[in-house]
């Protein structure tokens, strides 16, 4: 079993049982006690995982981190002039002819809202509302990436996503965010969402984040990219200036959409 295999597995083992013995996780993958508490050391730095004396528990923060996501449909509806701006701009980089990823949200789908104004695309995703807003354009080719059905993301989540993903190479990969921390970057609050994001930042040429002015005040649990695996940031003038700045030090284009502060 490869090593992202088994913590994934031991991911899953968490989330199910709140928490994993590592004289088990021995037993159950047929390796060292050394080898489990490394996987267990990645979990805690992840804020999976909260290593105890013969093994470890799932965070507070992660528990509570899984509760509170908002379904997408709800999340269409907050800061949605801001996020139909920043879908506009995002559009505007993409030619016809193009292949792009479309991660699911809901900033994202105000991205495949506006590409449909193009005539030919190739578009590939694992959000079921993006799919579904892309296939009013007869001359697009959609791909839907496979996997399990986070119902509050309307999300497909692919079991192997760095193997899913090798298959794509795309122009752009346009993502969403549940926050921007200095420290740890771009971040998700849900772990299965993080890994494909992670996956979709390694195929793509141009790697650009979509955040309203909110998620630079956030920061999720599950790092999913540095600032140094992105090329541009799209947000709205609404955003910290301030920390705008701190970003473009990162070598990350910020774009700013324009908008009347109220």
């Amino acid at each position: 079993m490869l090593v992202a295999q088994r913590r994934r597995r031991i991911k899953e083992m968490l989330l199910r049982d709140h928490m994993v013995k590592v004289a088990d996780l021995v037993r159950e993958f047929d390796v060292s006690e050394e080898t489990i508490r490394r996987d267990l050391n990645e979990l805690e730095r992840d804020g999976i995982a909260q290593k105890n004396y013969g093994g470890a528990v799932l965070t507070e923060d992660f528990i509570a981190s899984m509760t509170s996501i908002t379904p997408v449909d709800e999340r269409r509806t907050q800061m949605g002039e801001e996020k139909d701006a920043i879908g506009r701009m995002a559009a505007k980089l993409v030619k016809e002819d193009q292949v792009v990823i479309v991660d699911a949200g809901s900033t994202t789908w105000s991205v495949a809202k506006h590409l449909g104004e193009l005539n030919r695309l190739t578009v590939i995703t694992n959000g079921i509302n993006v799919a579904q807003e892309l296939s009013h354009n007869q001359n697009f080719s959609v791909f839907v990436i496979g996997g399990k059905l986070n119902t509050h993301l309307m999300s497909l989540v692919s079991p192997q996503p760095e193997i899913e993903m090798q298959k794509y190479t795309a122009d752009y990969v346009f993502l969403g965010t549940s926050g921007i921390s200095m420290k740890k970057g771009f971040t998700s609050a849900d772990i299965y969402e993080a890994e494909v994001k992670r996956a979709m930042v390694g195929v793509g040429e141009k790697v650009v984040i979509l955040a309203d002015h909110t998620k630079l005040e956030k920061q999720g649990l599950i790092s999913f990219s540095s600032f140094d695996d992105v090329d541009i940031l799209i947000t709205s003038s609404l955003a910290n200036e301030e920390m705008l700045r701190e970003i473009e030090k990162h070598g990350v284009e910020v774009l700013v959409c324009e908008l009347q502060k109220t």
